[in-house]
């Protein structure tokens, strides 16, 4: 999908107002605090129901205000939007006119996939957030991922209460083997997802670091040791884990390494190339969402100009080029945007100042 008109009520310091956008590339222009990566903030809110920039959500309403809406219009004429209202702590969900109750609702109408200058920590951070970005890709590519995902949460929990409470052996036992029953099933979807990803990645870190592209790739862990059973595993730590009260193996703590050779690529790559691969891996799973036509893939890139010199952002043009979905690009001034502006002028620019957002004319 692509959005034809955004909207925005109260939403961070952006001024109440709809703008159309292209459904192929946009710019967005201003100086740092201007709003620009709030516009992006809005249009993620409605694919995630969660902020890229923080995890409490009632930083998102402008001060003094109560209530914040964001709604879009996609190019097939959907409309869907969230109002969150402070005062009384609800939350409304719309897509086509009717009311839903959860936010994931949402994100099966629309992907939403962001680049920030933060977003390094996505990668080269601690497993969480590797695993989020895995775990996303899953949730659109794989379809019934989904659902495996839910049933082994539920199961978790069970487990980690039996640990904690230091149930029966007979109870554990048996939480314990639907909880490795789970985990193989979720395992061998990421497995498979992941397999797919790293094909994907090939012709992308070849458009964009092809001196490097040869030698990088994704190693897979899967939250136990793979020469063992997890039952195995399970057993053999069944002490460890009580006195952990947690469950220390399975689905839950897998994670996923980027590596060029044997060695992680942050202390290999320079930050430039950094920001290239995580652009040609988030780029390969927008490939991945789109190819399943669940739903095609809104690309954000905040602060392009970032890490990325002149160099690097005709590499970068080159790749988008070649990417069938809408794109949304912030940066401080034109000068950043000049390598990736599309020669059939396929594309609109706007201005952002003090949250007015204006359309600069080609």
């Amino acid at each position: 999908m692509s959005i034809e008109k955004l909207t925005a009520y109260d939403f961070r310091n952006l001024a109440a107002d709809t703008i159309e956008l292209n459904d192929n590339i946009n710019f967005i222009i201003g100086d740092n605090g201007s709003g620009k990566s709030s516009l992006l903030e809005a249009i993620f809110y409605l694919g995630h129901g969660k902020s890229f920039r923080t995890s409490q959500v009632e930083n998102l309403v402008t001060h003094n205000k109560s209530k914040f809406i964001v709604s879009a219009k996609d190019d097939k004429g959907l409309q869907l939007g969230v109002a969150k209202d402070f005062a009384t702590g609800l939350t409304e969900i719309k897509i086509a006119g009717e009311k839903h109750r959860q936010l994931s609702q949402l994100a099966i109408n629309i992907a939403v996939q962001v680049i920030t200058p933060e977003s390094f920590k996505l990668f080269f951070g601690g497993p969480k957030q590797r695993r989020r970005f895995i775990d996303l890709g899953l949730f659109h590519v794989k379809h019934s991922f989904s659902d495996c995902w839910k049933e082994f949460s539920r199961i978790l929990k069970q487990r980690n209460a039996c640990l904690r409470n230091r149930s029966d052996v007979d109870t554990l036992d048996y939480w314990s083997q639907v909880f490795c029953e789970s985990s193989v099933r979720v395992a061998k979807l990421r497995d498979e997802y992941i397999k797919e990803l790293s094909l994907e990645l090939q012709p992308w870190l070849e458009l964009m670091l092809p001196s490097l592209a040869e030698g990088i790739s994704i190693s897979y862990s899967q939250g136990w040791n793979s020469k063992k059973t997890l039952s195995d595993v399970l057993l053999q730590n069944r002490e460890r884990e009580k006195k952990a009260g947690f469950s220390l193996y399975g689905a839950q703590k897998f994670d996923v390494k980027f590596l060029t050779g044997n060695v992680v690529i942050d202390n290999q790559l320079s930050r430039g190339q950094q920001k290239l691969f995580l652009l040609a891996l988030t780029f390969a799973q927008a490939k991945l969402i789109e190819k399943v036509k669940r739903v095609k893939p809104i690309l954000l890139i905040d602060d392009v100009g970032a890490e990325l010199d002149l160099n690097s952002r005709t590499l970068l043009n080159n790749a988008i080029n070649k990417l069938d979905c809408q794109v949304i690009i912030t940066a401080i001034d034109k000068i950043a945007v000049e390598p990736l502006v599309p020669t059939d002028n396929n594309y609109k620019m706007f201005h952002v100042k003090h949250g007015q957002i204006s359309a600069i004319g080609k």
